[in-house]
């Protein structure tokens, strides 16, 4: 696998929230040597699964597979022993499926990566498209504060043995109180200073992510719908290279 890019000390990610393998490798072709990490989400992956995973580490490519598994502890287990094997490097599973579910993914992530590259298990806190409202709805509860829970279920991540969490920006500083370094942070939501949230609510730009101390972002349609995807990566990429990196 080539290197992966780094500026700022955060890792970009562009997310290939496309429907077809087509579509995929158009966008790839076009954001070349700028970008060398992806996103193959669910909708990607249920329609093209292993065989794009394999056609983008030929590339020279890392690759997040963000499926969030969330299922009983043996199934989760089998299904991040398969999707290591592919040669992804990441994988998320939702923390919500509880500490027992979390260390059979990371289990299960290193027995599929015994012969290849390590594949880091990622767990997801809270989605960045929800807000109070919204999960405290979701739990049954008259109120509920995002940056509580979502620092509840880092803990628990991490009393799990996983590679780190998935979070807003937003907690990314609440995280990193109590955990430093023990326990890297992947922001979505990433948004151009001068772009819309769309769906999602809880948003930050790529600058702000990486001083937040972020160690990965992901890039949606602050690239993939821009006009120019190229121009829009090169303008990521330069204000990450203007934040200082962490010692």
């Amino acid at each position: 696998m080539s290197a992966v890019h780094s500026p700022g000390g955060v890792t970009p990610i562009v997310a290939l929230d496309v429907p077809t393998r087509r579509e995929a490798e158009v966008l790839v072709r076009a954001l070349g040597g700028s970008c060398r990490f992806y996103k193959v989400g669910l909708e990607l992956y249920a329609a093209e699964g292993p065989s794009l995973v394999s056609w983008l580490t030929a590339q020279g490519a890392a690759v997040f597979v963000d499926l969030k598994l969330h299922d009983i502890p043996n199934t989760v287990r089998g299904a991040a022993r398969s999707v290591a094997r592919t040669g992804a490097s990441l994988l998320t599973v939702h923390a919500v499926g509880g500490e027992a579910m979390m260390r059979a993914a990371v289990q299960g992530a290193a027995e599929g990566s015994a012969a290849g590259g390590a594949c880091t298990v990622l767990a997801v806190t809270v989605l960045t498209s929800m807000d109070e409202v919204q999960l405290a709805a979701s739990w049954g509860r008259s109120s509920l504060e995002v940056e509580a829970e979502v620092v509840r279920l880092a803990g628990a991540a991490r009393g799990a043995g996983v590679g780190g969490v998935v979070c807003s920006g937003h907690e990314l500083a609440a995280i990193r109180a109590v955990h430093g370094e023990a326990l890297p942070c992947l922001v979505p939501g990433i948004r151009l200073a001068e772009g819309t949230a769309h769906d999602q609510r809880r948003v930050m730009t790529p600058g702000a992510a990486a001083e937040a101390g972020a160690r990965w972002i992901i890039l949606g349609r602050a690239v993939t719908a821009a006009d120019d995807p190229p121009r829009a990566m090169e303008a990521v990429l330069g204000e990450l290279r203007g934040v200082a990196p962490r010692s």
